[in-house]
């Protein structure tokens, strides 16, 4: 993850109501993995990422998805 996509990520949190703060899990490699946390602090900062997944799971029980049957195309790779 990036600076851009942990901000879109924090700002549907914001939107959905779901407290968070993203940023990377080693604040000196930002390119390494990135988390949610209950704050911005890194010396005091809890992870409550498993928590803002359940929140996101519970408002999204489909995973997203429209309800009902869905319809589409399998498009097979080309032949080599």
């Amino acid at each position: 993850m990036n600076a851009e996509q942990a901000r879109r990520v924090e700002d549907l949190l914001r939107r959905l109501g779901i407290p968070g703060v993203v940023a990377p899990e080693d604040p000196v490699r930002p390119e390494g993995p990135w988390r949610v946390y209950d704050s911005a602090a890194p010396a005091t900062r809890r992870d409550i990422t498993p928590d803002a997944l359940a929140s996101l799971a519970t408002r999204f029980p489909d995973g997203g998805r429209p309800p009902g049957p869905a319809r589409g195309f399998v498009v097979p790779p080309p032949a080599t």
